[in-house]
């Protein structure tokens, strides 16, 4: 039986946040995001983290995350920078964006070493989702070249925020309950019209279902995803290497794999509540609502005792 890892993508800012929002405390003890989402995990029989965050926020991250967590689970970190790219490839002098979550997870490899979670480090996912991803992991075995690996999926109506568009994976799923697609929509909104989505930057916008079910980039994954996303960054970066905001995405690869019929994806579904803090008016909702779990018996008062 397997043995599940996380691996937490960490190394953004939080550019419409405006800070370091992986830090920023949501409990009332001075916890943070992250410290639920470990906390969770190890819950679920979570062996080993993997922090991917940036070598300039390394102190910082260290002395708020990673001096807690360390004494409960076995922890490793590894740096996603601009100039992380396959041999023959330089970062242009004047990019500033990120390369996307598939080189983050891409940066990881070398410290990857099972069958894992992959998730954001500024979303909360619930304990639920924890338990159910790692129930696959336990299990997950590619066999006869075909990857096995699975998606927690949030009803869409269940991820937004009340101050201001955020980006989701809308999935198709096929009547066995596996991923067909994931298309990336990166400005979906709620509006006066209903939950919409724009492709040109909110000058044209389109209606989309409350009740879609969308990836908030909590993967289970085997190593075999890894081999096949270095593969396909390096197809995809010359295209892209000249593009300031160009950035390859972890459905990215999960599609052309599943298009290559090289991989099935088996579809979580789960009922609880994303919370996030995508922007600076998002943080008193997710303070009251990791208060109301407190109350309701779902945390202790102080996480880490």
């Amino acid at each position: 039986m397997n043995k599940p890892q996380l691996v937490v993508m960490a190394a953004g800012m939080g550019s419409r946040y405006g800070g370091l929002k992986q830090i920023d405390p949501i409990g009332p003890n001075g916890e943070i995001v992250l410290d639920y989402a470990v906390s969770d995990a190890i819950g679920a029989g979570f062996e080993k983290v993997v922090f991917i965050i940036r070598k300039d926020i390394e102190e910082a991250f260290r002395e708020k995350v990673g001096k807690t967590i360390e004494s409960r689970i076995e922890v490793e970190y590894a740096f996603q920078e601009l100039d992380k790219l396959p041999a023959g490839f330089t970062c242009p002098p004047t990019r500033q964006k990120p390369w996307g979550t598939g080189h983050a997870v891409l940066c990881a490899k070398d410290v990857i070493d099972g069958p894992f979670a992959l998730i954001n480090g500024d979303d909360f996912y619930g304990r639920s989702s924890f338990e159910t991803i790692a129930n696959h992991l336990r299990t997950a075995e590619d066999r006869d070249g075909v990857a096995d690996w699975s998606m927690v999926a949030f009803v869409l109506a269940n991820t937004l925020s009340d101050h201001g568009h955020v980006a989701r994976g809308i999935c198709n799923v096929t009547a066995d309950g596996c991923l067909d697609t994931v298309v990336e929509r990166t400005m979906i909104q709620r509006r006066p019209e209903g939950v919409q989505f724009s492709e040109d930057d909110g000058t044209s916008w389109k209606p989309v279902g409350e009740e879609s079910l969308v990836s908030m980039n909590m993967w289970g994954l085997t190593t075999s995803y890894l081999s096949a996303l270095e593969e396909g960054f390096h197809e995809w970066l010359p295209g892209a290497i000249d593009t300031p905001k160009g950035e390859y995405y972890i459905p990215t690869e999960v599609n052309r794999q599943l298009q290559a019929n090289a991989a099935t994806v088996r579809v979580l579904p789960t009922d609880e509540k994303w919370l996030g803090v995508t922007y600076q008016e998002d943080k008193p909702t997710v303070v009251a609502a990791i208060r109301a779990l407190i109350d309701a018996g779902v945390y202790p008062e102080s996480l880490w005792g």
